[in-house]
């Protein structure tokens, strides 16, 4: 084994990746890295052999290259105080998170030739799938057979709940704490590659969920030897990511290096970033203007897609250039569509669906400017909330019925199935696939699936206990809490309750609600879409007449409207002037409306 430990060996393999972190594989070897600060000797340990101390430079960076090791090498770096920990940017862990970390060559794995060149913003209607779950397998290679029946339905882009390294043998994905690895039971990284690269060659964009405002509670060892964390703010987590103290330039590096490389090394088409609302960073360019600015040089001219959760309704993030086009992200997640639609379909007004209880004209606000509250107080939060929407394009909101958190956040995990009539989701899906905004699907929502889909986890005991007493105080400020028959999220029956029955599509309700979904989304790509990329600001316009509604918007020099009866008792409906019948929906005649009744018209200008 030949070690080369002078700097200007150092320096000139460093030029072989312009990242910084993780491990960089070569013809004549690797070159280990890792920013250690903290700690003045770091050793590296590969699998079978003696340990190597590791040359430390002033800024805390600890390398050593080892002629020896290449692709497959097992490794870790051992503290002085013994403790042995993976590579914070490690490529694969292949015995979880606790274990050696392994030398994978992202960059050697045989792919197709880039061909694919994206789809616009306009185009996407997103499938929100857990890989676990998704599948009996519950592994990227197994979501693979499924892709034509995504592409049959008319989805155009995969939401893949986040794949970060997580400890133990199940989880949602949200406590990862390796985010440079994908998660080893889904399978290796050349496996997903496979499920990206399949998913393009079927016309499908793939956007990857990804956690940047904490790390997990188990198996994040950055805190033994680098400033990872600030006391200087406060998350629902603990100590907020060190963003803007000291030492924070490495820190900002990791994250955003992490959102490069899906993009770049992956080929993945856009991230979903989680709770940026709970991203605190006082420095002079916020992390997120800078992830976002570099993460669209990193890719080029292909078009890709950053999309937002947000709690606070930040129209700020959302703002467009001169050429329409997003300046930082591209869109967000819209509760309040999902919430005023819930309200509607359900009948739940408690929790923090009471401050949508005027549901009529909160459907009709959603849906015309995207945000229901733009400043106003809310009584759940305690606090205004927002900030104005209407000067955004459509495309610029994310609208779903179902996702994780909605269904997850129920003391049940159950779907909006077990709670609204058939007729009245069949309503709202014919709302929020139509309209202007850009659709999100649940996994198994096409066909009705009735599965749940609780929260699950698996930490050491310790944690698995304190999960289970969080959970229960958590729900009990949530929808749908009664304190009796929550299922433990940390047992494996939790875990396997969640998982889809893919035989339950060739049932006859399956097959009637398969076809509903397949009519509407063939509907928007054929007469929908072609107009959205003409939206421009302050589009749409609503009104409401009792518990009839009116919604309007302009497109590309056409007007799309919607005359909706969203209740289970007849109403008056506002007129509109005489256009093309595009979908109907149970009867409205002269103005009057049958329950769960709409109709979708295109006019001219």
């Amino acid at each position: 084994m030949t070690v080369l430990t002078g700097l200007s060996s150092v320096r000139r393999l460093s030029c072989v990746s312009d990242f910084q972190f993780g491990p960089v594989p070569g013809p004549s070897g690797t070159l280990f890295r890792l920013w250690a600060p903290l700690q003045a000797r770091i050793d590296l340990e590969i699998e079978g052999r003696a340990p190597l101390p590791m040359e430390r430079t002033d800024d805390g960076w600890h390398r050593l290259h080892v002629a020896e090791a290449g692709s497959g090498t097992l490794y870790a770096f051992r503290l002085p105080d013994g403790l042995l920990v993976p590579d914070p940017a490690s490529r694969h862990q292949p015995r979880d998170v606790h274990g050696p970390s392994e030398v994978v060559d992202l960059a050697a794995i045989p792919r197709p030739q880039a061909g694919w060149c994206g789809r616009p913003l306009e185009e996407l209607v997103f499938y929100e799938l857990h890989v676990g779950t998704f599948t009996p397998q519950g592994t990227f290679r197994a979501a693979i057979d499924r892709l034509d029946h995504l592409r049959d339905l008319g989805v155009t882009a995969l939401q893949i709940m986040p794949i970060a390294d997580f400890p133990g043998r199940w989880g949602w994905g949200y406590d990862g704490v390796l985010p440079y690895a994908p998660e080893s039971r889904y399978g290796r990284p050349e496996d997903l590659m496979a499920l990206i690269d399949a998913a393009h060659e079927r016309g499908l964009c793939v956007l990857l969920d990804v956690v940047y405002n904490h790390f997990g509670p188990d198996g994040n060892y950055l805190p033994a030897y680098a400033p990872i964390f600030t006391d200087r703010h406060r998350t629902p987590w603990g100590n907020g990511v060190n963003y803007d103290d000291a030492g924070s330039r490495p820190v900002r590096d990791f994250v955003i290096e992490n959102a490069m490389s899906w993009i770049r090394d992956f080929r993945l088409d856009g991230l979903r970033l989680d709770a940026v609302h709970a991203i605190r960073d006082d420095s002079g360019e916020h992390l997120l203007h800078e992830l976002a600015r570099r993460v669209r040089a990193a890719a080029g001219d292909r078009p890709v897609h950053l999309i937002v959760e947000n709690e606070d309704n930040s129209s700020d993030l959302l703002a467009r250039g001169g050429d329409g086009g997003p300046v930082l992200f591209s869109a967000q997640w819209n509760d309040d569509i999902h919430h005023v639609l819930h309200v509607a379909a359900t009948g739940e007004t408690f929790g923090y669906y009471a401050d949508f209880a005027e549901v009529v004209a909160s459907i009709g606000r959603a849906l015309a400017e995207g945000f229901v509250f733009q400043g106003e107080h809310m009584a759940y939060r305690g606090e205004a909330r927002g900030q104005p929407s209407a000067l955004l394009p459509p495309s610029a909101f994310i609208s779903f019925i179902q996702n994780h958190d909605q269904i997850g956040n129920r003391a049940l995990g159950d779907r909006m199935i077990a709670s609204a009539s058939l007729q009245a989701i069949r309503a709202v899906t014919a709302v929020y696939l139509l309209a202007p905004q850009l659709p999100m699907l649940f996994m198994g929502e096409e066909w009705g699936a009735r599965e749940p889909f609780p929260f699950f986890c698996d930490f050491n005991e310790e944690l698995n206990e304190k999960v289970r007493q969080g959970r229960r105080e958590e729900l009990s400020r949530l929808p749908g809490f009664d304190g009796d028959d929550l299922p433990d999220p940390t047992a494996e029956a939790t875990f396997r309750s969640a998982k889809l029955d893919w035989t339950c599509l060739a049932d006859e309700a399956g097959q009637e609600m398969l076809d509903f979904y397949r009519t509407l989304l063939a509907l928007r790509h054929r007469r929908i879409v072609p107009l959205l990329a003409g939206a421009g600001p302050q589009s749409g316009r609503f009104e409401v007449d009792g518990q009839g509604l009116l919604v309007e918007w302009s497109l590309s020099g056409c007007r799309l409207q919607l005359q909706a009866n969203l209740g289970d008792s007849t109403t008056r409906v506002p007129l509109v002037a005489t256009g093309e019948v595009l979908f109907r929906l149970g009867h409205i005649d002269a103005g009057e409306a049958a329950p769960w009744s709409l109709i979708w018209s295109l006019a001219d200008g």
